[in-house]
């Protein structure tokens, strides 16, 4: 009889820690002259020094009832303490402890520990607090006086609240599509260029901020004289440039970013390059004219060299002739 095949299967265990991040401080209340504190009265309560807890930012103070409190929760007849939170509006979940502290040899014997981790808010009614019922009656507490002296701890551990990272969406900018909505739609425009047939309106500022040309020919010494003295509207006639490569140089003037030239085959595309790398040259523009030098040298033959080269001494003649 053959052995019937067992198979085994694997399982992986993996496990995860979460850790509330906490705040612990100790308050230490040392009632002297207890013996002296006897009928003081019932809901009567003496208060100790305000404290915080290390590392956060609320205020405790402890509460001590010598001879109790009226109410049916209490026992008659034993010592009562209460933890309140004093930081106004505020809420905050914690736990606490309280410890009655032998003077005679520094040990502490711990009283009342809540089980549950209780939520205190002083956005309640002022006499809202934690408490703690002593366990032991009066007479009971005489093995922890020493000199007429109660000594008792209370450790407190504040449970912050994780802190939450608040994400906000910033949209990416959108001052190039605003500039060329501006030159698109011409409001404010202070000056028109002339390239052949065709009109270009545009703003004499944006043109000067982008090109050290445009700015010398507008507000330098380069300006016509009746510049002042004009209607805000001035006309430039621009010669040696086909209106589609001006129209480019526009389009990055005012966006920063080589305009689309969807529709254009290679050719084509390489010969507007070229037109819009003697543009750049002519206004100054720098960043456009290495954006044209390195689309032009990834495809750079002898003949693209020679016609580039033609073009450039072209504009530089003409430039040496006007400061003739």
């Amino acid at each position: 009889m053959a052995a019937a095949s067992q198979q085994w299967s694997h399982q992986t265990w993996t496990s995860s820690t979460c850790t509330p991040e906490t705040a612990r401080g100790t308050q230490v209340l040392r009632i002297v002259g207890y013996s002296l504190h006897r009928g003081l009265g019932v809901d009567r309560s003496i208060r100790s020094t305000t404290f915080a807890v290390d590392g956060y930012q609320y205020h405790w103070s402890i509460h001590y009832y010598p001879d109790g409190i009226s109410s049916s929760l209490a026992p008659p007849g034993r010592l009562v303490l209460f933890l309140k939170l004093v930081s106004k509006k505020a809420e905050v979940r914690a736990r606490f402890t309280f410890r009655l502290v032998d003077q005679a040899t520094g040990k502490s014997t711990l009283f009342h520990r809540p089980w549950a981790t209780p939520t205190a808010s002083s956005r309640e009614r002022s006499d809202d607090a934690w408490g703690a019922f002593c366990v032991k009656k009066k007479s009971e507490l005489e093995a922890y006086l020493r000199d007429d002296c109660l000594v008792i701890e209370c450790d407190v551990t504040v449970i912050k609240e994780p802190q939450v990272n608040m994400m906000v969406r910033v949209p990416p900018s959108d001052l190039s599509g605003s500039l060329a909505k501006l030159l698109q739609g011409k409001k404010g425009a202070d000056v028109t260029f002339r390239v052949g047939d065709e009109l270009f309106p545009a703003h004499k500022i944006v043109l000067a901020m982008r090109s050290p040309v445009f700015d010398a020919q507008f507000y330098g010494p380069m300006r016509e004289e009746d510049d002042d003295d004009a209607a805000s509207q001035c006309s430039i006639a621009i010669e040696d440039m086909q209106p589609a490569v001006f129209r480019a140089l526009l389009h990055f003037i005012y966006t920063d970013s080589m305009p689309s030239m969807e529709g254009f085959d290679a050719v084509d595309r390489k010969e507007m390059v070229k037109h819009l790398l003697v543009a750049a040259d002519r206004y100054a523009v720098e960043r456009l004219k290495l954006m044209c030098e390195g689309i032009l040298c990834k495809s750079l033959d002898a003949k693209d060299a020679e016609t580039t080269l033609a073009l450039l001494h072209k504009r530089f003649v003409g430039r040496a002739q006007d400061h003739l």
